[in-house]
């Protein structure tokens, strides 16, 4: 499927993200469609390094159906697209009964049968070995040598209430360059009222404060530094003060408390005129807007401006443009692909973001507009209620040139 290497061709890469939540509620509706969506990328692509970072493994009630993870991955190893693959590591984070430990997070890494020369890095032993076979990795994976886990220090989770967040790390060798390729789930907002509250939120600085926390562990002292790539569920979004005000610039605001704690229950934006047509109803896990259309038309990118939580870490994290819509929160009806759910203000969580010199490696000269995209998977169909987000590029001969790495990383696993 991917066919030989050349030089000029260079190592076709597939990242993808993806919280797949959503496919545990439903398995028997939303799987099949999901994994046709994949393979369909997959295929188009033709990536001879695939990396997919799934969050919410096992889905929102973990306890009950994570019997479903199994046959997921066991359908998404045998599917077509998946043939030509011949080693693979699946590391899945199912063993929720560790409280302290838990994050759900799965992270899958396929290498075509022609690309001949994999390494994968040892952080016990602080050497890279060499790829062979398929293995699968769970329950313990704080005892697996080939990748750091962690769940985020108590401390940091709002009102130190644990829920499954943190990330896995994994370093990769390959077209003479290192890299680190990072799973991350961050922090979500508990309550549209409190969002709503101040600019920037409450929970836009909790996740500020954890996704820092991410980016000095992967870069401090104790390994090589090399470029990186950081993929997963974000949960950024929208600045909510401001995206209200501008959706109801014209409209008159009116609070709603509750009888017995006097406590904000609701807040109603009604036109001054037009029979007071309400234009958006607002409570702790609603965002019933009017118009659903301003997220979807011109993929959404109207909205961008208030899509600001990622400026924070401007000289540490960068991102392709975004011209696809925000992807979440979608409708886990499986006839309304398209359609928003009114609980949350659509939003770009989904995201894959990546250091200075991981940009390098993606932006080389030879790498044409064509070779280079990054887009959302399944636009059209109910991929559950995150959209996966994608990110397609080469790495080309002498691409280590720029990783910005000491001379001896390799030294004790020569390519």
């Amino acid at each position: 499927m991917a066919g030989k290497l050349t030089a000029a061709q260079g190592t076709g890469i597939l990242l993808v993200t993806a919280n797949v939540g959503s496919l545990f509620e439903d398995p028997e509706n939303l799987q099949k469609t999901w994994l046709k969506e994949f393979c369909q990328t997959v295929q188009s692509h033709k990536p001879h390094f695939l990396a997919v970072h799934c969050q919410e493994v096992g889905g929102k009630n973990y306890e009950a159906s994570m019997t479903h993870v199994d046959s997921f991955v066991k359908e998404l190893l045998s599917t077509d697209a998946m043939k030509e693959y011949s080693r693979a590591c699946v590391y899945l984070d199912e063993n929720y009964k560790s409280q302290e430990q838990f994050t759900a997070l799965g992270s899958f890494y396929f290498i075509h049968e022609s690309l001949k020369s994999v390494h994968q890095f040892d952080f016990k032993a602080k050497k890279f070995k060499k790829v062979v076979g398929k293995e699968t990795f769970s329950e313990t994976l704080e005892c697996t040598p080939t990748l750091e886990k962690e769940k985020f220090p108590q401390d940091y989770f709002p009102e130190s209430k644990w829920s499954r967040k943190g990330f896995i790390r994994t370093r990769w060798a390959l077209a003479d360059c290192a890299f680190d390729l990072v799973n991350i789930h961050l922090f979500h907002d508990v309550s549209n009222l409190v969002a709503w509250e101040k600019s920037p939120s409450v929970y836009s600085g909790t996740r500020q404060k954890a996704l820092g926390y991410v980016l000095d562990r992967i870069t401090d002292q104790r390994y090589e530094k090399v470029p990186y790539f950081v993929f997963g569920d974000f949960n950024f979004r929208l600045d909510s003060k401001q995206v209200i005000e501008s959706l109801c610039s014209t409209a008159t605001m009116h609070t709603v408390r509750a009888t017995d704690t006097n406590e904000v229950d609701k807040l109603i934006f009604q036109e001054s005129d037009n029979d007071r047509k309400v234009i958006l109803h607002l409570e702790k896990k609603l965002f019933n807007y009017v118009n659903q259309d301003v997220f979807q038309e011109n993929n959404g990118t109207s909205l961008l401006e208030f899509d600001k939580e990622l400026s924070v870490f401007k000289d540490r994290l960068h991102e392709l443009e975004i011209s696809f819509p925000p992807s979440y929160p979608y409708s886990e009806d499986s006839s309304q692909g398209k359609q928003y759910m009114n609980t949350r203000c659509p939003a770009w969580c989904d995201r894959i973001l990546m250091s200075p010199s991981a940009r390098d490696l993606v932006l080389k000269p030879e790498n044409d507009d064509r070779s280079i995209v990054y887009d959302n998977i399944g636009p059209n169909v109910c991929m559950g209620d995150h959209k996966p987000v994608f990110l397609s590029f080469r790495i080309t001969a002498g691409a280590g040139k720029c990783c910005q790495r000491e001379e001896n990383i390799f030294r004790e696993a020569p390519l």
